[in-house]
């Protein structure tokens, strides 16, 4: 997917929240303001968001001397969602189609996006996860149970803190011996490392890799090896989250985005309304 016009202001807003949360030195803001302005005045828009996310978020990194900002949020997601998920967990269990509802509450969880929404409030995490459960959504669950069904090689792309907790329910539902489950390779954003998927207990259920890469997406030439070949050996890949339908919308995969749509550039480009639950097969 390429870079929008509209991804610009977005770009300015997330730089800002970014170097808010690292510094309170308005001479660093400043900084980091005038050198994302100067990379947004000649980026190659052919590229997809994430690249810049990248950029952002190391400069900051550099200006700041911060290699963490959005760390404290993080671990605070985390321990939100491990609080809910006993209910959640029962609430799956006793549904009359488990799996439809472990989906459902996979893609609920992908609000938890501080690159969209830096003013994320719990109860609207609440309000999502009851929209989830009866919303109808964009795209067919019937087909990615299908997928799942005949699938030897499951690469489960993570996204954020907090939804990694929602992303172990559904892969609960999952033949977990067939699944690898991804997360970045750096901090970037409050996307989930290999700290989170140890605290969050993903590493005691499935095997878990990182891709090499600190781009808040799944951009293929700038992961290692050793995620490249998980992935071009997998036969269906669950993707979570903005980024990474961003990166790997036009990837000639079996792929299944699940999110929910917060962007309306995103929105747009898969053709469905704002706020919209999302399970989209890749074309």
């Amino acid at each position: 997917m390429k870079t929008s016009y509209d991804c610009i202001p977005c770009f300015i807003r997330q730089a800002l929240d970014a170097v808010r949360l690292a510094t309170s030195d308005e001479k660093i803001h400043e900084q980091v303001l005038r050198g994302v302005l100067a990379a947004a005045s000649k980026m190659n828009l052919d590229q997809s968001p994430p690249v810049m996310g990248q950029y952002i978020h190391k400069l900051i990194r550099e200006l700041s001397g911060h290699d963490d900002p959005y760390k404290k949020i993080k671990d605070r997601f985390n321990n939100f969602a491990l609080k809910l998920y006993p209910d959640l967990k029962q609430r799956i269990q006793s549904s009359s189609n488990p799996m439809d509802t472990a989906i459902r509450m996979a893609i609920a969880g992908n609000i938890i996006d501080f690159g969209v929404n830096s003013q994320l409030d719990r109860s609207v995490i609440s309000d999502t996860i009851e929209q989830a459960l009866s919303a109808q959504l964009f795209g067919n669950i019937d087909i990615l149970c299908d997928s799942i069904d005949s699938a030897e090689n499951i690469l489960y792309l993570g996204d954020n803190c907090g939804e990694i907790v929602f992303d172990r329910l559904l892969i609960e539902q999952l033949p977990v011996h067939k699944v690898t489950f991804v997360v970045r390779g750096g901090p970037i954003i409050n996307d989930a490392t290999m700290a989170d998927a140890r605290e969050t207990g993903m590493t005691e259920l499935v095997t878990v890799m990182d891709n090499g890469s600190n781009i808040p997406g799944t951009v293929l030439e700038k992961c290692s090896k050793e995620f490249r070949e998980c992935f071009a050996h997998a036969d269906l890949i669950i993707a979570k989250g903005q980024g990474n339908y961003e990166t790997l919308s036009s990837c000639k995969k079996n792929i299944f985005f699940l999110l929910k749509a917060k962007c309306p550039v995103i929105s747009g480009h898969m053709g469905c309304e704002p706020g919209s639950f999302i399970v989209k097969r890749s074309s």
